[in-house]
């Protein structure tokens, strides 16, 4: 009995040995991670505080660390992100080193590390930089507001174009942290705590600030969204009005430009497509996506349509970068350039492509989100909508290439290499409804709708390829068209062969009417007694 317990009594030291060493290397852990940050953080503390010779641990309730010089206190410096850790438009926040005196004071600031996608696409880190230096000088008794104009009591800060949500973000967690470790450390300044006025919108997160703040945007966008819905709905009598129906959609086309790509920035990526996939695998958390309101909205709405109709409402009609190659192509075909195509062989191969780059930029984002980010440049969405065409010029020629593509071949970016357009293709397939009519001579023989579809989404056998189709209505108008719709022309020829055969049959009716009367006038003055 004694040998048998011999194992387990082996077994017991061994584990005992293990947490020994574990809480042994536990104790040295924060040592080792408190020198790291000092080697890491100690240039800018000495940048900031030039007479410091130190500083301490990062501690206290918020974390900060006191700055010292001569064993005497000047200061103390933390990373905003240890204390309020707010999701940037990257969904992770963004960590800031702010040093502050003992007069409240910030004395320098600076960015330790960020991940936002919006910097990497064209706003520079010495944009950046500049930023966060306006707040070197505000005291924690001052109110921080980013733009209008100056008010007393108010610290005004500029915003960086096309970076409004990471500089909300910014400012936000610079204002509440400067907060809290003032009040924490008693550095108010020599007044007490209760002067600082809390801002009225102290209480809202950073999203329904950003929803508060774009209050106008939300609005002529919901509008626009709701019209396109009635236009989907309503579709079998507008394309019966083939004229309005063009004004319809090219209005619609230069909207979804100016409005959702050049003023609202609200181009949608893969990227959107892979942070959700990501945030599903490991914290998913709302507030991540309803920080941009417009993009929250538009993936809610195409969503809803590829559920309904499928890839092609988003592509056909929302998408800024496909609306502009489509506005493009017609204006070509106004001066008659001559349109270009594959043969169908090379077309039904190519249409795989968009899959792979897919695939590709999936596998790079299981490796590093911020890996796949730089590799989806093949989208050229930042350049031509985000950018509005200022960016560096190989970006630059290659998205002004596409365009040029789009002059002979309509939509020849959407129909091959859109990451995107594949994404949206692949739920598709689920969609509950088929709402563009088909009949049964269409493919068998009839060609016309599938000869006439400049994205060439429809089969030969006549079958429309959901997957491929952009919901132009263009074949819509050919199936309700008497005149161009085989059948529908045949029906037509029907009724005027009717309509004319029932004009006959009156006007025979009418001459007999007529010789009946003047037989029957002839009759009476063959009767009269004058005769």
């Amino acid at each position: 009995m004694r040998r048998a317990c011999l194992p387990s009594v082996a077994l017991i030291n061994l584990l005992r040995w293990i947490f020994v060493l574990s809480a042994l290397l536990g104790s040295f852990a924060p040592a080792a991670a408190d020198d790291a940050d000092n080697k890491r953080l100690y240039p800018l503390v000495h940048e900031f505080f030039p007479q410091a010779d130190r500083f301490g641990p990062f501690d206290g309730e918020p974390r900060a660390a006191p700055v010292i010089a001569q064993n005497v206190e000047i200061g103390y410096i933390y990373l905003t992100d240890d204390i309020l850790p707010i999701p940037a438009y990257s969904g992770k926040p963004i960590s800031t080193l702010v040093a502050v005196n003992l007069d409240g004071t910030i004395v320098g600031v600076r960015i330790v590390h960020h991940e936002e996608p919006i910097l990497l696409a064209g706003v520079t880190e010495k944009q950046l930089a500049a930023y966060v230096e306006q707040y070197r000088g505000i005291n924690a008794n001052e109110r921080i507001k980013v733009g209008g104009s100056e008010r007393d009591g108010y610290a005004t800060v500029d915003s960086i174009t096309g970076a409004t949500i990471t500089v909300m973000v910014i400012n936000q967690t610079i204002t509440k942290t400067l907060s809290r470790v003032a009040k924490s450390r008693g550095l108010f300044d020599g007044r007490p705590a209760q002067q600082v006025l809390p801002f009225a919108e102290d209480s809202l997160s950073i999203w329904q600030l950003v929803w508060k703040e774009r209050q106008f945007r939300i609005g002529v966008l919901v509008v626009a969204l709701v019209f396109l819905t009635l236009v989907l709905l309503f579709q079998d009598w507008l394309v019966q009005h083939p004229r309005l129906l063009v004004w319809v959609r090219d209005g619609y086309l230069v909207f979804t430009v100016i409005f959702i790509g050049w003023y609202a920035l609200a181009q949608l990526s893969v990227i959107n497509v892979l942070t959700f996939v990501h945030a599903l695998m490991q914290d998913f958390r709302w507030e991540t996506f309803l920080i941009d309101p417009l993009m929250f909205i538009l993936w809610g709405f195409v969503a809803f349509t590829l559920l309904l109709w499928g890839r092609g409402v988003y592509c056909g009609w929302l998408c800024p970068f496909g609306a502009l190659q489509e506005l493009i192509n017609q204006l070509a075909r106004k001066f008659n350039v001559r349109q270009w195509e594959f043969p169908e062989v090379v077309h039904e191969r190519l249409w795989a492509l968009k899959y792979v780059v897919l695939l590709l930029l999936f596998g790079l984002s299981l490796q590093s989100l911020s890996l796949a980010e730089t590799y989806a440049e093949v989208e050229p969405f930042k350049t031509a909508m985000t950018l509005r065409f200022q960016r560096e010029w190989g970006y630059l020629v290659y998205a002004l290439v596409l365009l040029g593509i789009s002059v002979v071949n309509r939509k020849f970016y959407c129909k091959y290499i859109c990451p995107l357009g594949a994404a949206l293709a692949i739920p598709a397939r689920q969609r509950l409804f088929d709402w563009l009519r088909r009949r049964k001579e269409c493919g068998k023989p009839c060609q016309i709708c599938a000869n006439e579809c400049e994205v060439r989404a429809i089969n030969a056998t006549g079958e429309i390829n959901g997957n491929e189709c952009h919901c132009c209505l263009d074949c819509q108008v050919t199936y309700w068209n008497d005149h161009k719709c085989p059948p529908m022309a045949q029906r037509r020829k029907r009724r005027q062969k009717g309509a004319r055969a029932r004009e006959l049959a009156e006007e025979m009716v009418m001459s007999f009417r007529a010789m009946d009367s003047t037989d029957e006038t002839d009759a009476k003055e063959s009767d009269s007694p004058a005769s």
